[in-house]
């Protein structure tokens, strides 16, 4: 094993030649110019958080949903996760079929697809047809996000990479914000089923600026030879360890925040905070991570390890997670005011490391590999932990009849996150 520190290597700003973290120059995008390419990679950007808007329209409708279908907390948390099932499954499917098929056209499929899911779902009279249609929508929501990274690379000039990538990571938080604030409004005039005939809508907005700003791609047909080289290319990146510990890397981050995003309006609503609030808190808590993604952008301009940044970021989040859960907070406005403080210190702070794991992931690709395949692989992984945190943390707040010992799975991911990252930052990519 090679002991080249590439994530302790400093993200300075880079000259037109290189594009930082070893990657290499390449011209503008072929058909743009570098406006269209700079309106490009922000079109993605949006495309991105319209997307993602379809996770967070869930967690304040649960409550009506529970109602409605009848289901228990755990089939809840079950729910909360199986938008990223495909995800869980997919992700270097998708980056192979992106290979071949064309990145824009792909996103523009998962549009639909969310769109379609959307308003599968406001039909469901069951839980098992919802399931189905948020796996649906995990299917669109897996083509937007996997092959979003690339499609930023290829749009923006590379002096521009590192604030792209940290709006791109900033994507999830932003999406919080939106979708929880909207919904904690929508839902108190209109039913469930209304809003996500509403969400199908956003879905489909970004399809036309899509088309009309993002390069296109490039063409080439489905034949033998291009089958043959995408997976020759997806076999050199598998062969790489750094992509599979970056994942792992990431799913300690993600396991422990979409755990506690899914179950906020929950927490809050259990400790006596009624209408659009738990909502509107909620939204503030995940709106704040899009504060930490760009920050943790300028931060690596400026010069500051990627190492550092992700061990303090799993330090602050287990510190913040010990303070939401296991601290006695007073039933009242003192103790919300004090678990909804931690919470935002938990999500901004936590906001840098989906930034600065998206940012080194597009230079973790061998010269032979696939930046397709390096993300797809992190996402496959990540989504673990989006898939299993909500079940997860709701099966212990049962175990142990309530919220007061979560902190145990949060602090243990948190833990593992810093020894993987230390692992990480000790192999070669390439």
């Amino acid at each position: 094993m090679q002991t080249t520190d590439h994530l302790k290597e400093r993200t300075v700003p880079q000259p037109a030649a290189t594009a930082g973290y070893g990657l290499p120059a390449r011209p503008p995008a072929v058909g743009t110019t570098r406006a269209g390419g700079e309106v490009g990679w922000i079109v993605v950007v949006l495309a991105g958080i319209a997307a993602a808007t379809h996770i967070w329209k869930l967690p304040n409708a649960l409550a009506a949903i529970q109602a409605d279908l009848g289901i228990s907390l755990f089939v809840a948390g079950v729910l909360v996760g199986t938008i990223q099932l495909a995800s869980l499954l997919g992700g270097l499917l998708v980056a192979w079929s992106g290979e071949l098929f064309g990145l824009r056209r792909l996103m523009v499929l998962g549009l639909f697809l969310l769109a379609g899911g959307s308003l599968l779902g406001a039909t469901a009279s069951g839980v098992a047809l919802l399931i189905v249609s948020r796996s649906i929508e995990g299917v669109g929501f897996l083509l937007c996000t996997v092959l979003a990274p690339s499609l930023i690379q290829r749009s923006c000039a590379p002096e521009r990479t590192n604030i792209a990538m940290a709006s791109w990571g900033a994507f999830q938080g932003t999406a919080a914000l939106i979708g929880f604030a909207s919904a904690a409004l929508a839902l108190q005039s209109v039913d469930w089923r209304v809003w996500w005939i509403v969400m199908a809508a956003v879905a489909l907005a970004p399809v036309v600026p899509v088309l009309r700003w993002v390069p296109p791609d490039p063409r080439i047909g489905v034949t033998g030879g291009n089958v043959r080289e995408a997976g020759r290319r997806m076999r050199a990146t598998l062969q790489r360890s750094a992509p599979w510990t970056a994942g792992a890397v990431f799913a300690c981050y993600t396991v422990q925040w979409m755990a506690i995003m899914g179950f906020l309006p929950t927490i809050y609503a259990t400790a006596g905070l009624g209408g659009p609030w738990p909502g509107l808190l909620s939204a503030a808590v995940g709106g704040v991570n899009a504060l930490g993604a760009l920050a943790s952008g300028v931060l690596m301009q400026r010069g500051h390890h990627a190492r550092a940044l992700l061990l303090v970021t799993f330090s602050a989040m287990a510190a913040a997670s010990v303070a939401i859960f296991a601290v006695p907070w007073p039933v009242g406005a003192v103790g919300i005011a004090g678990q909804f403080g931690f919470a935002v210190v938990f999500s901004l702070i936590g906001g840098m490391a989906p930034a600065i794991l998206t940012r080194v992931a597009v230079g973790l690709a061998p010269p032979e590999g696939s930046v397709p395949g390096v993300i797809g692989l992190m996402q496959q992984i990540f989504n673990v932990g989006n898939f299993a945190g909500p079940p997860l943390m709701a099966w212990i707040a049962t175990a142990t009849g309530g919220w007061q010992s979560t902190w145990w799975m949060t602090c243990g991911f948190g833990a593992l996150g810093c020894l993987l990252t230390w692992r990480l930052t000790r192999v070669r990519p390439a």
